[in-house]
């Protein structure tokens, strides 16, 4: 994916995000540390605001109380008339509508940056939702050139039918970071660390930006997601088989006719025509398989 020239207005008003999910707990820590010392967070000429979006599900270490906080931010849901019978994070989404947007207005916060784990081996990964985004382009391109040789994977949100209503999408610059492997409600240094460095240097270019530095075009690769494969099922509905054990806890290309699924009567293999490379991304952590392409240019 390339980006282009643009012209943007200085960035004045950005949130970061933590405990989306209750049980994700890297963003979370650092929402948490930054609200009593947010010195690191701090740059000459932004209002950085440290959040928990979630907090009853944060204090009983679950992803969600009612419904998913990440699917609730269509616009239906955030017109809804307020309503104890609401459901929670339905109710939740409305109030920070109500501080960090409106969506899709002029008020709206400038970006949001929503911190999340993962149980998939996939490393350090930002999440794009918009392919004609040239100012988060550029800031991905900064931040996986500063984590080298660290390695930073792109992946792009953006489809026709598959459609996200996450909880940064109130921002004019939406920004999801995802860093894995970490098991639910379990903090690890290490991947503690790596998203602390994530959110630096997009900081750091945030000021650089607004300090007048110029960004030529750049390219990143990025995965797309094309479609979503569901375990296989039995006539009851359950899932009838396991992710084969050469791809357990591995974020890797699948060729043509491998094997994919595992069950004790035997193998099942995912056939598809060639055309789409298939990226197991997370591998046996939720039910289904997502099926990606490397975007190299727009």
């Amino acid at each position: 994916m390339t980006s282009c020239d643009f012209t943007e207005e200085p960035i004045k008003k950005i949130a970061i995000f933590g405990g989306t999910h209750g049980n994700e707990l890297t963003g979370v820590f650092l929402v948490k540390h930054w609200l009593e010392n947010g010195a690191e967070i701090q740059r000459t000429g932004l209002e950085v605001k440290p959040f928990i979006t979630n907090p009853r599900a944060v204090e009983k270490c679950t992803r969600y109380i009612d419904c998913d906080l990440n699917r609730a931010f269509d616009l239906e849901n955030l017109g809804k008339k307020v309503s104890e019978d609401l459901p929670y994070e339905v109710r939740r989404a409305q109030e920070i509508n109500h501080l960090f947007g409106p969506k899709n207005s002029e008020n709206s916060y400038d970006i949001i940056f929503d911190l999340h784990n993962t149980t998939s081996n996939m490393g350090c990964t930002l999440i794009l939702e918009d392919s004609r985004n040239d100012f988060l382009i550029q800031m991905f391109h900064y931040i996986k050139t500063s984590l080298a040789p660290l390695p930073c994977y792109v992946y792009l949100i953006e489809h026709p039918s598959l459609k996200y209503a996450t909880t940064r999408s109130i921002a004019k610059h939406p920004v999801g970071i995802e860093v894995g492997p970490q098991p639910q409600g379990v903090l690890r240094a290490d991947i503690l660390d790596q998203m602390r460095k994530m959110i630096k240097y997009a900081l750091d270019f945030i000021h650089n930006f607004n300090e007048g530095k110029e960004f030529p075009p750049c390219s990143v690769e990025v995965y797309k997601i094309m479609d979503k494969v569901d375990y296989p099922r039995n006539e009851s509905g359950e899932i009838a088989a396991l992710i084969h054990p050469n791809l357990q806890a591995i974020c890797m290309h699948t060729q043509v006719g491998e094997q994919l699924f595992w069950r004790s009567c035997g193998l099942m293999t995912l056939v598809y025509n060639g055309q789409i490379m298939v990226q197991n991304v997370p591998a046996n952590t939720t039910c289904n398989m997502r099926i990606h392409s490397y975007m190299l240019a727009l």
